[in-house]
């Protein structure tokens, strides 16, 4: 994700546009996309400052946030333990229906690992 334009830039092109140019002449002549622009008044419009707004989602969000405790937990206790087997167990006891990929984005965020096959090998 790139980073938010300064907010120099920003008030220069909010002020040429309260000069009455439009949208596109002003991302043309500050080579902006138009869609900055227009999100750029719509943000001024909404709160008042011309402040990039957060990027991202903050993390945290995701259904797992409130069981990342007793997934840890849970691969501690059986360390065996296989993604499928979580994924049931989540929606057995905590009533969630999650794929296999977000148990395992969750583990590995948590710096836990698994077994490529019950092998070893």
């Amino acid at each position: 994700m790139g980073k938010p334009h300064p907010v120099e830039l920003r008030s220069r092109v909010i002020g040429y546009v309260d000069e009455g140019h439009g949208h596109r002449q002003a991302a043309r002549h500050f080579r902006v996309s138009p869609k900055f622009v227009n999100d750029l008044v719509k943000l001024r419009r909404e709160t008042g400052c011309l402040t990039p707004r957060r990027q991202g989602n903050g993390g945290g969000h995701g259904k797992l946030v409130d069981v990342t405790g007793w997934l840890e937990a849970r691969v501690a206790a059986k360390s065996g333990i296989t993604l499928d087997e979580l994924v049931a167990e989540l929606a057995e006891t905590h009533g969630i229906d999650v794929h296999r990929a977000t148990v395992w984005r969750v583990l590995r965020g948590l710096g836990l690992s698994h077994k490529k096959n019950s092998a070893g090998a």
